[in-house]
């Protein structure tokens, strides 16, 4: 078995999820949004009307990259796994198996929290 660097891309919770032979291209990232808590650390249940929503994500797949006019290639600053801060609005949603994704271009993700 080979290791390439699209193999390291690829995080467990991707090979098991209905999203596992979606592919980004280009500088395009795989986002799940995290689930907003529906219950406090106190065991309180929150009110529907309560909880807002989730602007975090898990990064499940990352495009290899761009290149620019000039012909120089750009990575994309995000890796699998990574937790990330997203706009509001915005993303192409994506449904597989039951599942939902979005699909955002590296540029329109607001920040990576740190590990």
């Amino acid at each position: 078995y080979k290791s390439t660097s699209r193999t390291n891309r690829v995080c467990k919770y991707r090979e098991m999820s209905a999203f596992k032979n979606l592919i980004p291209l280009a500088d395009r990232v795989l986002i799940k949004r995290i689930s907003p808590m529906t219950k406090t650390l106190g065991g309180i249940l929150l009110p529907e009307s309560n909880i807002a929503k989730s602007n975090e994500g898990e990064v499940l797949a990352v495009g290899p990259g761009y290149k620019t006019k000039t012909g120089d290639f750009v990575q994309v600053s995000v890796a699998v796994g990574d937790t990330v801060l997203l706009p509001e609005y915005g993303g192409l949603q994506v449904k597989a198996g039951g599942e939902e994704a979005f699909l955002f271009r590296s540029d329109e993700i607001l920040a990576k929290y740190a590990k």
